[in-house]
């Protein structure tokens, strides 16, 4: 049997074709624009993921036996707000996960509604990326069009929406619209409530693995696939990450340094009263996980190397880079280009070099912005360990992790192993392993992980270095509370 996972990325989405033994057969990658109407503003056309879908399916097959496809999954970006009304007609460009302009609907929902009770209905507080502030916003600024919303969607729910005609999410992307009570795995109805929604205009809510349906039979006919395909409920792309890279049940972790970057770190039970320092969510695998999320991580890297220095080779940049010292007297960087979420919730946030001199190298402001994305990832890291989680070591997945230098930096930052998966394809590879799962291939996310998970490498971090990066974590860290004054000066005038 083959299984397609799909990546719904920001920029692209990714198709893998997967058999059960978990060997890659291929991968096709269609690329797409996102739209900036006004500074900060983020959103996309959900068109333009449907027809990555419809071009890239046959492409992936071409050359294979696609009667031989048992199932799709998808892992999506997390927190779109995708609304469809009674026709099924999408109502307006999907705002985005790095979207920030609901900051007043954020303000409203933490200080007005008030962060303890949103811990109590949801778990979790209110971020600018989430759902919530969203559907606020809408309601708000586009009353028109928010009267006509009968379908509230996250990104790759639209997805298997179109392949199935199914109205379902999973309890992974659910738990970050904040309109989802994570402990008890259902929505809020005192949320949906406050945003002004019903019941009836949210998805069903499955567990990631389960079913929701086979493709409709004019879908599969026109991607060339049986009708009797199974399609998974899938994941948010952390989740299906996580699960592709097999971070599955309590003593796993892993990190991704993508776009955004993430702490995503399973736990047997939901975490209360944690998640106004870290999210605490559904995980794929059927329990629940802690996760932190910095906006800029490899995206750092790429504004830096290609805008900036107006440079192609990201490795060419690296080659000076010293792994092996953490002078005190290098520069530092704050990642904050997109704002940030995990821990300052601040989208007025931006991005700084301080401490630089003129013995200063273009070297070491290389260095410096892969130092600080991985003191960025370290806040994180750092919360989980004062709630009493063990962290040993951890896989590492993302455009980031294939950077050598970058990998041995963040085990020395971090002070544990980074364990390297054999595929890169983290989101795409879970959602195809969450296929197999659902048409049955495997009983369980657990045992789907444990049989066609492996690693490729492992980076060791240098004890030497340690009381080094501790120092520099230390500095680090007071850089941003002495420029968010700053920051917000900076923000308010753009």
């Amino acid at each position: 049997m083959y299984f397609i996972g799909v990546d719904l990325g920001t920029s692209a989405c990714k198709l893998l074709l997967m058999d059960e033994s978990g060997e890659i057969a291929r991968v096709v990658s269609k690329a797409y624009g996102v739209e900036y109407p006004r500074p900060g503003w983020s959103q996309q056309d959900p068109a333009d993921w449907w027809r990555a879908v419809l071009e890239g399916v046959p492409e992936l097959l071409s050359g294979f036996d696609a009667s031989q496809v048992a199932g799709i999954g998808c892992g999506g970006q997390m927190h779109g707000l995708v609304a469809l009304d009674e026709k099924d007609e999408v109502i307006r460009p999907a705002i985005l996960w790095n979207d920030g302009r609901t900051v007043e609907q954020v303000r409203y929902l933490n200080e007005t509604v008030g962060t303890d009770r949103l811990l109590e209905l949801t778990g979790n507080i209110a971020y600018a990326g989430f759902t919530a502030p969203k559907v606020l916003w809408m309601r708000e600024e586009e009353p028109e069009l928010f009267a006509r919303i009968a379908h509230v969607m996250l990104p790759k729910d639209y997805l298997n929406h179109l392949l199935t005609g199914a109205y379902a999410t999973d309890v992974s992307d659910a738990s970050g619209t904040l309109l989802f009570d994570v402990a008890r795995r259902a929505w809020s109805e005192d949320m949906l409530a406050l945003c002004g929604l019903t019941a009836a205009q949210m998805p069903q809510v499955h567990e990631s693995y389960e079913a929701i349906g086979t493709l409709l039979p004019e879908v599969a006919a026109e991607l060339g696939l049986p009708a009797g395909v199974v399609v998974a409920a899938g994941a948010g792309d952390n989740a299906a990450a996580a699960v592709g890279t097999g971070a599955v049940g309590a003593g796993t972790m892993n990190i991704s340094l993508g776009t955004s970057g993430t702490v995503f770190i399973p736990t047997t039970d939901f975490a209360a009263g944690v998640g106004d320092r870290i999210h605490s969510f559904c995980h794929a695998d059927g329990a629940w996980h802690l996760m932190g999320c910095i906006l800029s991580a490899a995206s750092c890297n790429a504004w830096w190397v290609n805008d900036v220095l107006g440079a192609d080779d990201m490795a060419a940049e690296q080659a000076e880079i010293d792994v092996d010292s953490a002078e005190r007297s290098l520069p530092y960087f704050l990642p904050y280009l997109m704002g940030e979420r995990t821990p300052l919730n601040d989208v007025s946030a931006r991005g700084a070099f301080v401490g630089m001199s003129m013995s200063t190298t273009r070297s070491d402001l290389t260095r410096a912005v892969l130092e600080g994305v991985a003191f960025a990832v370290r806040d994180s890291v750092e919360i989980a360990r004062s709630l009493g989680v063990s962290l040993a070591s951890s896989t590492v997945c993302g455009g980031g992790a294939r950077s050598a230098a970058w990998l041995q930096m963040l085990a020395d930052v971090l002070g544990i192993e980074l364990v390297l998966p054999a595929t890169e394809q983290g989101p795409g590879f879970g959602g195809a392993m969450l296929a197999a799962v659902a048409a049955g291939a495997f009983d369980s996310v657990a045992a789907c992980a444990g049989s066609i998970v492996s690693e490729r490498k492992r980076v060791t971090p240098n004890p030497d270095l340690a009381s080094a990066y501790d120092r520099r974590y230390r500095v680090w860290h007071g850089l941003y509370p002495a420029l968010r004054e700053s920051f917000a000066e900076v923000a308010g005038g753009e």
